[in-house]
């Protein structure tokens, strides 16, 4: 099954360097997934977000913001059904998650063990390190088993 393209109207504001960009990557995107073997069942989902945003009426601000809504959908059905994930897909998404889940705890434990509570943002920088660290762990793992696109989302 082949991915249907994005179509951009001809009569398209060349004017806006946001919008540009976003259907620029998007289209990087696009043809990244299209050299790639995937599942009829990815294809089916990818192609029916491409022809809700072929149908839609939006322009500008409210575009940009559809565009990268049905990318940030594309990505996901990727990383869940095939495992396939764009560069530092896994760094950007551990350094969330070790702000909170390493982050916020340690800060605690340094703040209540020094009786100051104040000093709970002092683990905050640990929390980012250690979420950096198992995040690109996971991108160049996707990378050696060659799960990995060559776009970085922005």
């Amino acid at each position: 099954m082949e991915i249907i393209p994005l179509k951009v109207p001809a009569s398209f504001p060349q004017d806006n360097p946001k919008l540009n960009n976003a259907i620029h990557q998007f289209d990087n995107l696009l043809t990244l997934l299209k050299q790639r073997e995937l599942s009829n069942k990815v294809t089916t989902t990818i192609n029916n977000d491409i022809q809700a945003l072929n149908s839609s009426t939006l322009t500008g601000k409210a575009l940009v913001q559809l565009i990268r809504k049905v990318q940030t959908r594309i990505i996901r059905t990727l990383e869940k059904e095939m495992k396939i994930v764009p560069i530092n897909y896994y760094r950007n998404l551990w350094l969330a998650l070790g702000l909170s889940a390493f982050g916020l705890p340690i800060g605690v434990a340094i703040g209540l063990s020094l009786g100051k509570i104040g000093l709970l943002g002092v683990g905050l920088p640990f929390g980012i390190g250690i979420g950096l660290l198992l995040g690109a762990g996971l991108d160049k793992k996707a990378k050696d088993e060659g799960r990995q696109l060559n776009i970085e989302i922005k």
